[in-house]
């Protein structure tokens, strides 16, 4: 397929066919399988601080994570510790139970787009870093407000492999290359020492590290992506049940790895990885990127 005309702010991802997938990491990332997509436009980056504040002083928007909470959501539940919030990441000092996310995440009141870490806190001086703490909702209200779409799970991995099929990372099979950090990872044990090998210890600006293939950026660390899809435990088959959080709800598929992904832990920093997220959860590493589709 010809190139198309240029979409300002976004990259050209011709599609094809492609290996999806992985057997060598983390079971539901299989099974390895050929996958196809049509030619599309991807946003160059994650949406920036910036661009989401334009968001929302001209719709007036406000996210999942401001809204007042629903006392019958939560039975039992004391009234008044019912705020709006999100979920924030604290190091530890020394080295946790890596099977209770409890020991670094805290839900914090009043943590929003805005306030990354709670209140007191702004994001002033991020306009250029990915905006975090926005739920599924709040990133296909702003996609639609750009008058773009979430990418499936399809277009996200093809994107970020970036031509290289079958390749660990969207830059080839070595993490670091003669020694040069391709990305924003956690270089160290996570969660308590973090050697910040890469110059980040939270979110970097979008564009610090190489762009792939399609000249995308930060398609692996820095933030997890939101795509449009229903997670499933393995890759979709006939007979495959969606994933469902405790609580009932549908989750959707997240996919890219964090600032927060360590090899001791999560190594999740890779086309293939992929995990389920509640769609109205927010937390201070999860952000999206937009698609638009001729």
């Amino acid at each position: 397929m010809a190139t198309p005309g240029k979409v300002p702010g976004m990259r050209w991802v011709p599609g094809g066919d492609f290996l999806m997938g992985s057997e060598d990491f983390y079971p539901e990332e299989g099974p390895v399988h050929m996958a196809s997509t049509g030619g599309f436009w991807m946003d160059e980056h994650p949406v920036t601080v910036a661009r989401f504040r334009r968001f929302v002083e001209e719709t007036g928007y406000v996210t999942v994570a401001e809204r007042p909470l629903d006392p019958a959501c939560f039975p039992g539940a004391d009234p008044a510790s019912l705020v709006p919030g999100s979920l924030v990441f604290h190091k530890t000092e020394g080295p946790v139970d890596l099977r209770d996310y409890r020991n670094w995440w805290r839900y914090a009141p009043g943590a929003a787009w805005h306030r990354p870490q709670g209140p007191g806190s702004r994001a002033d001086g991020l306009d250029e870093h990915p905006v975090t703490h926005v739920a599924y909702e709040d990133a296909l209200a702003y996609a639609r407000w750009a008058g773009k779409d979430l990418p499936t799970e399809v277009e996200w991995e093809f994107a970020a492999r970036g031509g290289l099929d079958g390749a660990v990372y969207p830059w080839g099979d070595q993490f670091a290359p003669e020694g040069r950090m391709m990305a924003n990872t956690w270089q160290g044990e996570f969660p308590w020492q973090n050697l910040r090998t890469d110059g980040y210890e939270g979110t970097s600006p979008v564009g610090s590290f190489p762009a792939n293939g399609y000249g995308l950026y930060d398609m692996v660390g820095n933030v997890w992506e939101w795509t449009a899809d229903v997670f499933t435990d393995r890759h979709p088959t006939c007979c495959a049940p969606a994933a469902r959080s405790q609580d009932g709800a549908v989750r959707r598929t997240i996919k890219g790895g964090s600032y927060l992904c360590a090899p001791n832990y999560c190594l999740r920093y890779r086309p293939a990885a992929r995990q389920g997220q509640e769609p109205d959860s927010s937390t201070g590493h999860l952000g999206f990127r937009c698609v638009l589709r001729p």
